[in-house]
């Protein structure tokens, strides 16, 4: 059989995912969704001329020729606005945030003011409209300030706020269950047999669906027994999972059940077997509303397919455009042997060198169950099927981690 090449596999992955459906999020619990419509704002910022600092309200033309002293005819503390007028020879003593009284133009800041009882004598000429914010510097009714699809943080919330939104219309987030397969995984915190390893594959992957902005479901480990692992399958339908992934079990191997188990269960296979290394074995299809990806067992292959795979997909279904993480460029700090026919993924580090370009060093080995040079990397060096060796100082491609 064939090995599908990396973008085919991507297209065919996210062809016909439709964003889904919009729910109101309170501010409070908005951090990190995706917006999914636009935000238009109902009033605007600020409503009303205001002191951007404590002085005293003034007409510049009763200072413009020269020092003055002012009557203080009374005072605008935040919130709490002067109802009347400043006329000729009059002053407001004012507060940051509190309106500009009518008749008054600028402020005088209260280190150039100089005060006795009800009077005041100004000791340095600001300029016209000083210290004065005019109503909408910020923003103006009807504007529309944020547009989906964005994934909104604390500056936005911030906005949305000011906007008078309490709860923002965002993307439903995506549930993705985990299903990690094998006799051979134990729980992290548990004492493995003889011929076992600890499960760590589910861990990151959940940790990648909440990067992406969905909700992880954690189905457990099935062990390799087809009708334990079609309750486990079941149950992600049961549970509505818009994503199901399932960890090892979908290569060809007598104890590799994954495929024909779901194919039992009725999913229908979009594809198998990627020109990729690492993750050859990777399995897309779909079960009824449920699209399934089948990522492979060892742990440096699933979490590189999870990047270039689960993370599109996530973020299709909230509304972004945006595929797979977009590659930068960078100069290699290391040989790399040609190619062969599949896409390579090569963990690297990663530095900035004195003329600010990225730099990307290969590690020696690249096998893929080390977790701890994945860890350790700064990014994947794309290397494209067949292509030739390198020298250290060639241009490459990478994917910053």
């Amino acid at each position: 059989m064939s090995l599908m090449p990396v973008a085919e596999a991507l297209e065919k992955l996210l062809s016909g995912v439709d964003t889904l459906e919009t729910e109101f999020a309170a501010l409070e619990r908005a951090n990190g969704r995706t917006l999914a419509e636009n935000l238009v704002s109902k009033r605007t910022q600020p409503p009303f001329a205001a002191s951007a600092m404590d002085g005293y309200a003034i007409r510049h033309e009763d200072v413009a020729d020269g020092c003055a002293v002012l009557d203080v005819i009374g005072e605008a503390p935040a919130g709490h606005g002067y109802s009347g007028k400043v006329e000729k020879g009059q002053t407001v003593r004012i507060f940051t945030g509190a309106p500009l009284p009518d008749g008054a133009d600028t402020i005088l800041i209260q280190e150039n003011a100089q005060r006795l009882d009800d009077r005041i004598s100004v000791l340095e000429i600001p300029p016209q409209g000083a210290y004065v914010r005019p109503a909408g510097l910020d923003f103006q009714k009807d504007q529309v300030l944020l547009e989906p699809p964005l994934k909104l943080t604390y500056r936005h919330l911030a906005l949305a706020a000011a906007m008078n939104y309490p709860e923002v219309p965002v993307a439903r987030r995506p549930s993705v269950a985990i299903l990690a397969t094998g006799d051979e995984l134990v729980r992290p915190g548990t004492e493995p047999g003889p011929d076992q390893i600890i499960a760590s594959n589910h861990a990151g992957i959940a940790g990648l669906v909440e990067d992406c902005g969905g909700l992880p479901l954690d189905l457990g480990i099935s062990p390799d027994d087809p009708v334990e692992l079609a309750h486990h399958v079941r149950r992600a339908i049961t549970e509505k999972a818009d994503i199901l992934v399932t960890l090892g079990g979908a290569s060809v191997g007598d104890h590799d059940l994954v495929q024909d188990v779901l194919g039992q269960e009725g999913m229908d296979l979009a594809f198998w077997r990627i020109a990729m290394r690492p993750g050859k074995p990777l399995m897309a299809g779909r079960l009824g509303s449920t699209r399934v990806l089948g990522l492979p067992g060892n742990p440096v292959s699933s979490l590189v397919c999870g990047l270039l795979f689960l993370k599109p997909l996530i973020h299709r279904m909230l509304g972004s455009s945006s595929g797979a993480t977009a590659p930068r460029p960078a100069v290699l700090g290391g040989d790399l042997p040609e190619n062969d026919r599949r896409q390579d993924y090569v963990r690297s580090t990663l530095h900035e060198d004195a003329d600010g370009r990225l730099v990307a060093t290969p590690f020696s080995k690249q096998d893929s169950s080390m977790l701890a040079l994945l860890a350790r990397s700064g990014a994947l060096i794309v290397r494209p099927p067949h292509a030739p060796a390198l020298k250290a100082g060639s241009s490459v491609d990478v994917l910053v981690l």
